[in-house]
């Protein structure tokens, strides 16, 4: 484990398979186009998709099915799949709420996301986790999204922080590799059971108690 930054100044948060319960809106859709196309859906399958933007999503789909220039098509039919199954409420991961409510007593929080506004909202009301962002980004709002840095980076100008003295909290490769590109500390929580992702800081819940105890010090700290 990686000490955390001292003087921590903001933290951001992925959102789905992080923060809300979404991943499984993600694959049921997922896994009915994947049968629709005569292929089956399993974790080397979700490994392709997980964490990435709708476009590239269709795109690594179009790939996989020998379907080329299909991108924008299979996209689109899973944006409609995911709307149907966050229309039925996503609930938020163990340990979210009581994060989010002690860090935003501390510093400034916000959401940089790779779903698009449209998702991300949706995900976040449905975890009555909205009213505690002030500051969101999803992924149709920057130039590029994950893996490139721009989510981190404009959440952290947003928040007047400098990414050296922030934390992300994060769940997948790609989620992982933007926030380590825009330099802030890297708290990883695996969504995908058996996964080997790169981290500062590594932890199988927010709920474990490290993670409980940094950011209850984290309000300490502000406090004094």
């Amino acid at each position: 484990m990686k000490p955390f930054p001292d003087d921590v100044q903001a933290v951001v948060f992925d959102c789905d398979g992080l923060l809300v319960d979404t991943e499984v809106c993600w694959t049921r859709a997922e896994t009915e186009i994947f049968a629709a196309h005569g292929h089956g859906f399993g974790p080397e399958q979700k490994a392709l998709v997980i964490g990435r933007t709708l476009a590239a999503v269709g795109a690594a789909m179009a790939d996989y099915f020998g379907r080329p220039g299909a991108g924008d098509e299979l996209a689109a039919e899973l944006l409609e799949g995911v709307r149907r199954e966050l229309a039925k409420g996503a609930d938020p991961l163990p340990g979210a709420v009581e994060l989010v409510k002690a860090c935003a007593a501390a510093v400034p929080v916000a959401v940089a996301s790779n779903s698009p506004r449209e998702l991300l909202d949706t995900a976040l009301d449905s975890a009555g986790l909205a009213g505690f962002f002030p500051v969101s980004f999803a992924a149709d709002e920057v130039e590029s999204a994950k893996p490139a840095p721009d989510l981190y980076l404009a959440a952290c100008a947003a928040l007047g922080a400098d990414p050296i003295r922030s934390v992300a909290f994060e769940d997948s490769a790609t989620g992982i590799a933007a926030a380590r590109a825009a330099g802030l500390y890297v708290v990883t929580v695996p969504s995908l059971s058996g996964a080997v992702l790169d981290h500062d800081l590594l932890t199988d819940s927010l709920a474990e108690p490290v993670v409980v105890r940094w950011a209850e010090g984290l309000g300490a700290r502000a406090a004094r």
